[in-house]
Order: structure tokens, then sequence, then C-alpha cells
């Protein structure tokens, strides 16, 4: 393997960064530019900067390799959904909508809507709290799925690679915020695409996978036991629940996260969110059903042992499956720089999307609550000081020994199971009432941080039960997603309206009107 030309084009993809960071970040000139750019993003880069926020390494070291040692091939399934729901329905459902209400009231992050549409500075308050707190452990886990790539394919340091990937993302989030992210993403999103057809057709040809005759005798074959079931195994019905659970938790998880609900905000209008929907849906076909599709095929590279008994002397770790499938397709030079860089470019704009989501959500719903006269320009200051902030906390969470895919249903199950029902119901229904909110955020939230505490709890003790609850992130945040769709529906329907002038503001209201009468 030739480092030079892998370090060559990693490289590059830095200098474009850099100088997207540069050109671009003189453009940002208030609050709203470094926050939801301007609201000026056309269908290519609101839809590209959604699909690079939504995946990132975590996705194609940590998911693909986890869904794939699993359930085999019956893990493309969760890139389908992804690109199903998580984009297409998502799309239909939340965008012109959400691009609407975030235009007409000059809104600029989640707790914001949340504020306007139910009449609670409270809810603000604690919405900023939750998404700051519970957005870091996914942000460390960005960190973690890329750490595992270049410890195995450059024999770097993990740490040096966490400090590299951190570094490139503070540049571009201090230079400018979304105006630079968006375009960054744009640039990384084409990365993306290129990338995972250069790499599922170097998998699919390389050797150890032997082509589609080889697919296809792997979807047929057996091991020497009846578990080592290597490409299509028959599922029973709890392996059935886990990965159904993955599959809607990486799909619906999304509708209730504010760095992708913000990608809305910052539509330029209604066209442009109606092409955004065709766009965003076949970027996550190709990227998330290619990155599944190649994790699926961990079994055509290691035996069941290697993946499943930590007592083999060749154990490879869940993080580690993708690395060590690519170390073993033996890809050229080239081809492992692009997939590098794939990996990087992947990591870096869904950390930024966090990161910027973190920052401006505790500056603009927090700080500013208590300090009213603080200016846009060192608002503007403080997003970018949280920002470092949030991403060398993410640094130091990183080098924790919790799995990515743990870390990353704990946050997601937390954040949209508190947060998911209150935002997508408000959209449609407008008897939703503060009252029924609230029980859906808190009844949402007290289900999802269940395995979160569990994992703590592993710290003290090796309960198996315990050990084996810390694992259920998934399972536990579709369940969060559920009981806070019902208990807001329930709640609202039982109780009175509340503050139904603001509510009808909310829907038909227009502060741009209401400013020049």
């Amino acid at each position: 393997m030739n480092s030079t030309i892998i370090w060559v084009t990693i490289g590059i993809y830095i200098v474009l960064m850099v100088t997207i960071g540069i050109t671009q970040g003189k453009k940002a000139k208030s609050i709203a530019d470094l926050t939801v750019g301007g609201r000026n993003a056309g269908a290519w880069l609101s839809a590209l900067s959604y699909g690079t926020a939504y995946f990132s390494a975590v996705m194609f070291v940590g998911y693909a390799g986890g869904t794939g040692k699993a359930y085999g091939l019956w893990g493309i399934l969760a890139g389908l959904g992804n690109a199903v729901f998580g984009s297409w329905l998502a799309w239909k459902v939340l965008a012109r909508r959400t691009r609407d209400v975030s235009y007409r009231l000059k809104l600029k992050t989640m707790p914001q809507y949340l504020e306007k549409r139910y009449s609670s500075e409270a809810m603000r308050l604690f919405a900023c709290i939750i998404i700051f707190v519970f957005l870091i452990p996914y942000s460390a886990s960005v960190y973690k799925g890329l750490a595992s790539v270049a410890e195995v394919l450059l024999g770097i340091n993990v740490e040096i690679c966490m400090i590299i990937i951190a570094v490139v993302a503070a540049l571009l989030l201090v230079f400018g915020g979304y105006l630079v992210q968006a375009r960054a993403d744009f640039m990384q999103g084409i990365v993306m695409m290129f990338g995972i057809v250069l790499l599922i057709v170097c998998v699919i040809r390389c050797d150890k996978v032997g082509g589609f005759e080889g697919i296809a005798e792997y979807a047929h074959s057996l091991g020497t036991q009846p578990s080592e079931v290597n490409g299509l195994p028959k599922l029973n019905a709890s392996q059935w629940i886990s990965l159904m659970a993955t599959v809607l938790m990486t799909s619906f998880g999304t509708w209730g996260l504010p760095q992708m609900v913000t990608k809305f905000f910052g539509i330029k209008d209604d066209s442009q969110a109606k092409k955004g929907i065709t766009i965003s849906t076949f970027f996550a076909f190709l990227v998330a059903g290619g990155g599944y599709f190649i994790g699926s095929l961990c079994y055509r590279y290691f035996t069941f042992s290697q993946l499943n008994d930590p007592t083999d002397p060749n154990y490879i770790a869940q993080d580690y499956i993708v690395p060590y499938m690519f170390k073993e397709s033996n890809l050229p030079s080239v081809l492992l720089g692009v997939v590098l860089v794939l990996l990087i470019a992947a990591s870096v704009s869904t950390l930024c999307s966090v990161t910027l989501t973190a920052s401006s959500t505790l500056t603009i719903d927090f700080i500013k609550h208590f300090k009213k006269d603080l200016s846009n320009k060192k608002s503007s200051l403080i997003i970018k000081v949280l920002c470092v902030i949030f991403v060398v906390c993410s640094y130091f969470i990183a080098n924790s020994n919790t799995p990515i895919l743990d870390m990353m249903s704990y946050s997601w199950g937390i954040i949209s199971g508190s947060f998911l029902a209150p935002y997508v119901i408000s959209l449609y229904w407008k008897k939703m009432n503060t009252k029924g909110a609230w029980a859906g955020i808190i009844g949402g939230f007290a289900v999802a941080v269940i395995p979160a505490v569990a994992k703590l709890a592993t710290y003290i003790t090796a309960n198996k039960n315990v050990v084996w609850l810390s694992g259920k992130g998934p399972v536990f945040a579709c369940a969060a997603m559920l009981v806070s769709l019902a208990l807001c529906f329930a709640v609202s329907a039982v109780t009175k309206p509340t503050n139904e002038k603001e509510t009808e503001f909310f829907y038909n209201g227009d502060v741009h009107v209401t400013a020049v009468k």
C-alpha cells in the first residue's frame, strides 16, 4: 500500500475544505447567516446538506458492521428504510411546512419552534439543554467511527486521527457556520456519492466476495454450525424486533433531531423544497443502501468465530469489522484514499451539523434568555467558541469504550423520543396543546433514557441484566417515540386548548407583516 498517495488524497480534500471556509466565511454577516444560511439554500444544497448530516462514519462503520454481523444481508433493510422513511417520507411530510413556519416566524432553532407553537419558555430552555447535552455522545460516535478506519488502513494513532477531524470541523464552523457548512456539505456529498459507487464496485469484484456469483452463493450458504448462517439467516422473533427497531430508529429518529430539522429552515422557497425530495432520496438510496450492503458481506470475509467469539485470537470488535473488510479487499491506494476522504467528508459534515446545532441552540435559546441585550456580533462569537468547546468535549467522550452503535442510539433515542412527537404533530394538528406536548416530551425522555442509565450503571456493576439493557438503545428509542406520540394525542384530547390566539398566529401569522405595521 502506498501511503503517500493516500495522504496526498486526504491533503487535497483538506485544502479544498479550508478554501471553502475562507471564501464562504466572508459572506456570513448575521446570526441568520451563521445558523440557517440566510434561508437561501437551493434544492441540491439543502438535500446534500441533509444527507451528509444524516450519514457519517457512524453509519458506514458502526451500523453497517453491526447489522451485517447480526443479520447478514438482511441488514440492507436498514439502508432501504433510511432512504424511504428517513429521507423521502421525511422531506415529503416535514420539509415544506417546516420551511414555511420558520420563514414566517423567523425561527432559527428547534427550541424556538417549540416555544412559538406551545407558548412555553420553559419548554424552550428544557429543549436546548437536552439537545446540547445529548448531542455530545452522537458527536463522539462520529470520532470513533472514523478513527477505527484510519487506525486499520493507515496505522496511525487513534487520537491523532480524532484531533485531525476535530481541527477540520472547528475551522469550518469558526470560518462561517451554516454558509460554509452547507457549501462544504455540497462538495462532500458529491465525494460521498462517487466514493460509494467506486467502493461497491471494488468490493464486489474483490476475491473475498467473488462478484455477483459470490454474492448469490453467500445468500444461500450455511456455516458448519446451525448458528453460522452467512448470508440470509433465519431470524427469530427477537432478532426481527431488534432489526426493525434499528431500521425505525435510524429512519424515523431523524425526524426529531434538531440538526436535521433545521436543514428545512434554510431552504430558499417551496419549489426548492419539492425538488429536494427527489435529490435527498436518491442520495440516501445510494449512500445508505451501499454502506449497509457492504457491511452485510462481513461473513464473506471473516468466520463466525472471528466476529462473535471474543476468545478467538483473531476476534474483530464490532467497530472494526468494516475497516478490516476494506483492508482485506486489497483496494488500490488511490481508492483507499478516496474511501478515507469519503468517511472524513461524511464525518466532518455530520460533526459540523451537530456542533453548530448544539452551540447555536445553547446561545440563542439559553444564554440570550438570561442576557437579552446580547448583540448579534457577540452572539456569533459565543456560538463559535461553543462550537470549539463542543468539539473538544466530544473528543474526550469518544475515548470511552462505548461502542459506536450504543452512543448513537442513546443520543438519537433521547432527543427524538422527547421532541419528535410535539414537533411533527404540531405541523398538522392545531388542537395539540402545551400539556400534551409536555406529556410527550417527559414520557418519551423517561423511556429513552433507560439504556443510557444502564450503560452508566455498567461502570459500577457487571450484572447481566444491566449489561443487556444497556445494549437495547434502538428498541427503547422506538418505544420512546411511540409513547411520546400516544401521550401527545391522549393528553391534548382530554385537556383544554391553550393560547388559541398565539396558536392561530403560529399557523397563519407573519412577523414580517407585523414588523411592517
